[in-house]
């Protein structure tokens, strides 16, 4: 047992800790220190590790909204197109309430038990198989948030060099080839960052994404409806004649559609198959929870309470912004909005020096996240295979390579961002977001205090139940739609 050490600089060594929960969930170490009499009771609270974080209130909603933006973001407008704007702003707001709902149960988690990893909590509530779940559905997540980033990466800077070489069309060099560029960036740029031992601090997406918000709600009074695809415009007789075709038909998801649904006037509700692909967007948008306890731990006097209206803030500002950028995206393009909402704007003008600015600063935020997500995998990786191995160069290395070689063939081969968003969105968001949470609550909190029976015990079982059922409808749907090859949708090949 450790030594305390009290104000008089005498040790004792008799100590009797009793675990006490207060009202804020907080698990406190009652420590009455026994000598030759009896002396003053000392309180002191053993959450997360026992001390207080330095990060300010402000700081913390900035790091939590840091930790939810992410490349979801530019497929919200696709998701509205594939649902209408009422059904949409629904969809939203549900997950984003549900959020807040699952942050609140794995707060309150944390608190009994004074844990402040999200894999811990599975430890804590199933043993080691439920820290080894815990974390491969993390590393499955970020691993798709790689894939995620690598495709804005093959889509945008093909793009980027295309304009910095006045040209308006891909001539097809292999220098314009975005299954060249991302192998050339994993090799230049991510792998010698992914190799150090040690990263400094992360890269943060809001500068980037709030440029991009403006920049979709200004296009949106700037660019005409219907506008002219300048891609399907050819010289010459042939030319003219394919011009005329094009101006009969519009191009939807890479597929022609006929002009006469392809209107200006936005719908208010649809469905149709693409909209299996807008649950799991909207979720993949949200997932920031394996972030909450570390940004907690370091929360300066961090209370339930507290942490709480940090995240409800932060969540609150990010659906702002995923309105928005949602609405505006939509009412630019409407039904030919593509999966990658930033990549549809080069069918337009691909010489834009805004869109160009926008598409600069977005490939520098993701590629520089990129080793940063692939850091905790590695890390995961290591403590499943090789738990009780000291740090080696070799395997260090060796991870990173396979990781990134994994993912830049899932970037090569996977054909489209869309399929990256709806597989992780309806497999490790609704994990993350819906059911470890809400089983964690119901095993971690003790019946002593919340029986089996009570509201929030049977609230967190459903929320868990919500969250499968999502899973299992979400993948059907989108397996479905693979079998049936109905909608292979463009953007960006």
């Amino acid at each position: 047992m450790e030594l305390q050490k009290i104000p008089n600089g005498h040790h004792y060594t008799d100590l009797s800790p009793e675990k006490i929960i207060l009202e804020d969930g907080c698990v406190h170490l009652h420590m009455q220190i026994v000598a030759k009499k009896t002396r003053p009771v000392e309180t002191r609270c053993s959450c997360f590790l026992q001390f207080e974080g330095k990060t300010t209130f402000g700081m913390s909603v900035f790091n939590l909204s840091n930790a939810i933006m992410g490349s979801g973001i530019l497929g919200l407008a696709y998701g509205m197109s594939n649902t209408g704007i009422i059904l949409f702003v629904i969809l939203l707001t549900f997950i984003a309430i549900l959020s807040g709902y699952s942050i609140h149960l794995l707060l309150k988690s944390a608190g009994v038990v004074g844990i402040r990893a999200y894999e811990q909590l599975g430890f804590r509530a199933f043993g080691s198989p439920g820290k080894v779940v815990a974390a491969c559905i993390i590393a499955m997540h970020n691993i798709g948030a790689m894939s995620s980033y690598l495709f804005i990466v093959k889509y945008e800077l093909p793009l980027v060099i295309q304009a910095f070489l006045g040209l308006t069309r891909n001539t097809g060099e292999w220098y314009l080839n975005g299954n060249y560029l991302i192998m050339v960036v994993s090799v230049s740029v991510i792998l010698p960052l992914a190799l150090m031992r040690q990263l400094g601090t992360s890269p943060t997406h809001l500068p980037s994404h709030f440029l991009f918000t403006f920049t979709v709600i200004y296009k949106k009074f700037v660019i005409p409806c219907p506008f002219e695809d300048v891609t399907n415009t050819t010289g010459g007789p042939l030319g003219a004649m394919l011009d005329l075709m094009n101006a009969s038909v519009g191009h939807h998801g890479g597929h022609l559609v006929d002009a006469s649904n392809d209107t200006c006037e936005p719908k208010l509700v649809t469905i149709n198959p693409q909209t299996a692909y807008t649950i799991p967007i909207l979720a993949f948008a949200f997932v920031c929870h394996p972030e909450v306890l570390p940004i907690y731990t370091e929360l300066r006097k961090p209370t339930k309470k507290r942490m709480q209206t940090i995240a409800n803030i932060s969540i609150g500002a990010m659906y702002i912004m995923y309105l928005l950028t949602a609405v505006f995206g939509y009412l630019t393009f409407y039904s030919r909005v593509e999966s990658e909402l930033l990549h549809t704007y080069s069918r337009v003008d691909p010489l834009d020096t805004l869109i160009l600015c926008v598409r600069l600063a977005v490939l520098v935020a993701v590629t520089l996240t990129v080793p940063v997500v692939l850091f905790p995998i590695r890390r995961a990786v290591v403590q499943l295979l090789f738990p009780d191995k000291p740090f080696h160069w070799a395997r260090h290395c060796g991870i990173a390579v396979c990781l990134l070689f994994i993912v830049n063939l899932l970037v090569i081969f996977v054909p489209n961002i869309r399929d990256i968003f709806g597989l992780i969105g309806a497999t490790s968001a609704p994990s993350l977001i819906f059911i470890l949470p809400g089983i964690f609550y119901i095993r971690i909190v003790p019946e002593e205090q919340e029986p089996m029976k009570s509201r929030n015990k049977i609230q967190a079982a459903a929320f868990a139940a919500l969250g499968f059922v999502f899973m299992v409808m979400s993948l059907s749907f989108i397996i479905a739609d693979w079998i049936t090859g109905e909608s292979r949708s463009g953007g960006g090949h």
